[in-house]
């Protein structure tokens, strides 16, 4: 169970942190058909996707990651909670 419960614990890290880095590429002008900025975006679109559609970008500025943090971590620890 532990071991599953660590599995669970680095997998959420690795999306926040997926999501932080998409986030701070947004900043600056990446090429889309980089083999890299491809894959993070297939990983943290999923996400991101329908709080964008509940959340409309404000002046500019999406705020869906900022929900999806509060949410991954949420779940992160709904999940933990039921394993251990």
């Amino acid at each position: 169970m532990y071991y599953l419960a660590s599995f669970i614990n680095i997998l959420f890290t690795a999306l926040n942190f997926a999501i932080l880095i998409r986030v701070l590429i947004s900043w600056i002008r990446v090429d889309p058909r980089n083999p890299l900025i491809q894959f993070l975006f297939a990983i943290t679109e999923p996400i991101l996707a329908p709080f964008r559609r509940i959340i409309p970008p404000a002046s500019g500025l999406d705020f869906s990651p900022i929900v999806a943090f509060f949410v991954l971590e949420l779940l992160r620890r709904l999940i933990l909670g039921f394993l251990l």
